[in-house]
């Protein structure tokens, strides 16, 4: 997910991608502990969509 999607999406929309995300991130690394987990460029992928989500969650109070 890109910035500017993640920008588009309203707060209500980010915070339930957010849990999603998050959720995702949680599986993903019971998968990994347990040797299962296959493409493990996806932990990265997710947990920089996740910061990407926080980063605009917390400019909009700011600006």
């Amino acid at each position: 997910m890109d910035m500017k999607a993640v920008r588009e999406l309203d707060s209500a929309a980010r915070d339930a991608k957010l849990n999603e995300l998050r959720q995702e991130l949680f599986n993903l690394r019971f998968q990994h502990s347990t040797a299962q987990l296959e493409n493990t460029q996806r932990l990265k992928a997710v947990k920089q969509s996740i910061a990407r989500i926080l980063t605009v969650k917390n400019e909009k109070p700011k600006a």
